[in-house]
């Protein structure tokens, strides 16, 4: 992305406010920058709703299997012993590390998609748009790479009518 328009906010309702009326006049919102969560934030960019409680539960699940499959079969074929009478496939003894290792590659899982969807880890290349974005600014990242002329200047005429505080056009 090589040509794109910023603008900051230093309230988070004005964001809001600002990020509704950007969409509503149809310009490409490509991000939003923030020192906090803001509530709403993801519904007034339209986002959908996130696919990683499906990669934990996914993970979970898988842990939870492996955890009580190799307990029964450590404690039924491999391994075989009575402790006191005690039954060899005790399932209530197997719960503890059951749903421990369930919570851990759950955790995992999670780690592991968002480093993969976001393309982050070891050589990811950061791009800083304003330094003060993630310190005390809300920053707003506009697609501008097929605009013109005429149409970047409708475009920050919309962010300063949305209430934005700085607007910059960078190729």
């Amino acid at each position: 992305m090589n040509k794109y328009i910023t603008a900051y906010y230093t309230d988070e309702n004005d964001l809001i406010k600002g990020v509704k009326q950007i969409r509503e006049k149809g310009h490409n919102i490509l991000d939003v920058f923030t020192p906090f969560p803001v509530h709403g934030l993801d519904v007034a960019l339209g986002m959908r709703r996130s696919r990683l409680t499906r990669v934990a539960f996914g993970g979970g699940a898988v842990g939870a299997i492996v955890g009580f499959g190799f307990q029964a079969w450590v404690f039924t074929k491999a391994y075989p012993l009575n402790f006191g009478g005690k039954p060899y496939l005790s399932v209530p003894s197997f719960i503890p590390v059951t749903f421990e290792l369930a919570v851990l590659l759950a955790a995992f899982s999670m780690v592991i998609a968002f480093f993969i969807h976001f393309k982050l880890g070891p050589g990811a290349k950061t791009v800083v748009y304003d330094e003060r974005c993630t310190d005390d600014r809300f920053l707003v990242l506009i697609d501008a790479e097929n605009a013109e002329a005429d149409e970047v200047k409708k475009i920050e005429k919309a962010l300063s009518d949305a209430g934005a505080e700085g607007i910059t056009y960078k190729e």
